[in-house]
């Protein structure tokens, strides 16, 4: 693989950029067990239903759900939806803490990845849309799709 290629995600929450504008976007680290690694390397992992939330000045990762393998060690307890710590710097916390509590954003996460042989966990300050935005976001995709086709079509 080149330096230039991005390794494909593990995880992509889809639905995020169609429930929430997107202000800003973070990359932090995870701190997981042996098995989810080795499950994330199978692709084992799913962050739909997941959130971010901030604690005691940290930042946690609830609801994303890591399936065990089957070949994972008996003796070691394996829950799927375990709350896990997010890894980022101070002043990214303090400015995620301030834009959550005063300003009313919200953090989701977009994409889980491997980089540099680690797991990092993409998150999103983001507001949440309201249905006529969602209207309108859906209508302006139509749009694009159909101005494709026409021009397709004239230039054939």
């Amino acid at each position: 693989m080149k330096p230039t290629d991005k390794a494909p995600p593990i995880a992509v929450n889809r639905k995020a950029r169609f429930d929430y504008f997107i202000e800003d976007r973070y990359e932090a680290g995870i701190s997981l067990l042996g098995w989810e690694v080795k499950s994330m390397r199978a692709g084992k992992a799913q962050i739909a239903e997941a959130y971010v939330y901030l604690k005691d000045g940290e930042a946690y990762l609830f609801g994303a759900h890591i399936n065990a393998l089957n070949s994972a060690s008996t003796h070691v307890d394996t829950d799927p939806t375990r709350t896990r710590k997010l890894l980022l710097n101070r002043r990214e916390l303090d400015h995620l803490i301030g834009a959550v509590e005063r300003r009313g954003y919200t953090l989701i996460p977009l994409e889980l990845y491997w980089k540099s042989g680690r797991a990092k966990l993409q998150i999103g300050l983001a507001k949440g849309k309201k249905q006529h935005d969602k209207r309108a976001t859906e209508k302006d995709r139509d749009w694009q799709r159909d101005k494709s086709r026409i021009l397709k079509a004239n230039r054939r």
